[in-house]
């Protein structure tokens, strides 16, 4: 079974697998600092020094009693939040990263297409020399007028 594992664990699928994950999760990360440090916060200042981490709903008082003034807060008290601003963040998050990945994958089938070459499907039906109908290309006769092929 170890055997099994390591001949799985160092083929190029799992490797090249490996390092898109590893990518894939420290774009995540810059995405995120974007999101949370560069793009919320002048869209908060718009909307009158809006700060969209802290926007939450208590559904249920924890053990010191509110108002609490961030999420944070609010968990420490033992109180259940409803964070509706870190959700928005996060959904910002997840359209830009959707953005950027089509991007990348738009560019990657547009490459792919010019460099790799087509292959050509070998034909699997031919015409019946006596009555035109479409027949496999192994038959030797044909089922529509039952003439013999070459």
């Amino acid at each position: 079974m170890l055997k099994d594992f390591l001949k799985f664990a160092i083929r190029g699928n799992a490797v090249d697998m490996a390092v898109g994950i590893v990518i894939g999760a420290a774009f995540g990360t810059i995405v995120s600092s974007l999101v949370n440090d560069v793009i919320m916060p002048p869209i908060g200042l718009l909307m009158g020094g809006l700060d969209f981490s802290s926007l939450f709903v208590v559904l249920k008082e924890g053990t010191v009693a509110g108002p609490y003034a961030t999420p944070a807060a609010a968990k420490a008290a033992g109180a259940v939040t409803l964070n509706y601003g870190l959700f928005v963040n996060a959904m910002v998050g997840f359209f830009i990263i959707a953005f950027a990945v089509y991007w990348v994958v738009k560019a990657y089938n547009k490459a792919a297409d010019r460099l790799i070459p087509k292959e050509e499907l070998a034909p699997v039906t031919k015409a019946c020399p006596d009555c035109c109908t479409q027949i496999p290309v192994a038959a030797r006769r044909c089922p529509a007028c039952t003439s013999m092929l070459d």
